[in-house]
């Protein structure tokens, strides 16, 4: 199909018909109310639409990030009110370049014509290009401390002498860094070198789609004419023979070529479940390295850099005093995301009532976060929380019985676990009777619409939330 530039305005989709994004705007503005559009969603901009996806514009990566973060799903439902097929919504950053939205996606769109053009490869009839590097995730922004600056130097290494380490594995807790350190090697390597840049999950999905197409040659000539071939997440390439058994030969046909491996995950590869004996040799066979829990003075650095990026957006915030900052450094312990997560909190609560909030007001506007780390939160007190307050017992809940009475129970049960631990979607569906990742993520997404439409689902959710978390502590 033919791509076509479009204006901010409007853009012509597959069909032909004019989608009104003045129109969809006003209706974010009543859904989402005045002061969050004028502050938030009327600085984005529609550049183009495409099948089942649109591209807007932001000014700022903050503004992307804050806006993805909170205010997506119901910018997306209501963009479905007038385009169906639209599924997803991808972002471009306009001050990236210091050019306007047209000529970045200009510059896009032919390298997607053309790969030819770019040494960034990626299969170009993905519905979302998920090959593209981010520009905002370099070596020279990524703060440096003791837990992480091991992982950082074999990542340089990498860069300077290419398959000095063969593969490097990197493996460490959500939110920790692990993609940013793929992504800036990624960035420092594309110069010279053909990058592939995937997550195991989309890289599960175009195989099961070269399958079905009957395109697995093309898919095997694609994968492996990578010098530098990143695959981030690696822990979803679980179960699954056949995925694995091409896996394993694309990992190795890129290993005789003389091709460099970069590999993330949540665990050791000794902790994988569900992966080939065999692979997780392979990737014991080069460098493996962690990433530890952030101290007080990495994350104190990350918030520092962070507030200095929010003030090239925005001139007149207002800065959080020192105080206030050592004390999100100090108490926020969980991973660098969630760090910024509430600094990001701290900000918003500034802008809105024009004042930086005082450490009690601030253990208000975080207290689902403080102590999150002291709580010891296991799937167990979930689950058994969960029991209590739908009085089912847990085996009941286990069970493969679908009847509504259990149903709901089990999906709020994985939909909390999801939220309040760092366990992967595998680990919560083994934990849940060994249940596939695909009903857990089905699960997460039907809790979060009924929060949304159903009051008495959302206020029991919250009571749950509540008692898993302050179970050791008074409630605020």
């Amino acid at each position: 199909m033919k791509k076509n530039i479009f204006t901010q305005k409007s853009v012509i989709s597959s069909n032909s018909q004019s989608l009104d994004w003045v129109a969809i705007c006003k209706q974010i503005e009543i859904k989402l109310g005045k002061d969050i559009y004028e502050s938030w969603i009327k600085k984005l901009k529609l550049v183009e639409e495409f099948h089942n996806y649109l591209v807007l514009s932001s000014p700022t990566r903050f503004i992307r990030d804050w806006v993805v973060s909170r205010y997506i799903d119901k910018i997306l439902e209501v963009i479905k009110l007038y385009r169906k097929t639209i599924s997803r919504v991808d972002f471009i950053i306009e001050s990236e370049s210091g050019t306007s939205s047209k000529n970045i996606l200009d510059q896009n769109i032919e390298i997607t014509k053309e790969s030819k053009l770019s040494n960034v490869s990626f299969i170009k009839d993905s519905p979302v290009n998920y090959s593209r590097l981010d520009p905002n995730k370099s070596f020279e922004n990524f703060i440096v401390g003791k837990s992480n600056n091991l992982a950082y130097q074999a990542s340089q290494k990498i860069c300077e002498q290419i398959v000095h380490y063969n593969p490097l594995f990197i493996y460490g807790g959500i939110g920790m860094g692990k993609t940013h350190l793929l992504n800036a090697i990624g960035l420092k390597m594309k110069e010279n070198n053909k990058v592939t840049f995937i997550s195991a999950e989309r890289f599960m999905y175009h195989f099961i789609k070269s399958i079905r197409n009957n395109e697995m040659v093309k898919f095997k000539d694609f994968f492996r004419a990578s010098d530098l071939f990143i695959i981030d997440d690696i822990q979803f390439v679980i179960g699954k023979e056949v995925m694995q058994e091409e896996f394993f030969h694309t990992f190795n046909a890129l290993i005789d070529k003389g091709s460099q491996i970069v590999i993330s995950s949540d665990r050791a590869p000794i902790k994988l479940t569900k992966i080939q004996e065999r692979i997780k040799s392979r990737f014991s066979g080069g460098l493996v390295v962690d990433i530890q829990q952030s101290d007080f003075d990495l994350r104190l650095a990350i918030l520092k850099s962070k507030i200095e990026e929010i003030k090239k957006s925005f001139s007149d915030i207002i800065e959080p005093e020192e105080n206030l900052i050592n004390f999100i450094a100090s108490e926020m312990k969980i991973n660098i995301r969630e760090t910024i997560g509430a600094l990001n909190r701290i900000i918003s609560f500034s802008k809105i009532y024009n004042k930086s909030p005082s450490i009690s007001e601030s253990k208000i506007i975080l207290k689902d976060l403080i102590n999150f780390s002291e709580n010891h939160i296991s799937v167990e007190n979930i689950k058994k929380t969960v029991c209590d307050y739908f009085k089912i017992n847990i085996h009941e809940m286990l069970s493969k019985r679908r009847s509504r009475y259990l149903v709901r129970p089990r999906q709020i049960a994985m939909y909390l676990t999801k939220n309040l631990t760092s366990k992967s979607l595998p680990d919560i569906g083994n934990e849940f009777s060994g249940r596939d990742h695909t009903t857990v993520i089905h699960s997460v997404k039907t809790i979060d619409k009924l929060k949304a439409s159903d009051e008495e689902i959302s206020k029991a959710i919250e009571k749950l939330k509540s008692k898993i978390l302050y179970k050791n502590y008074d409630e605020v």
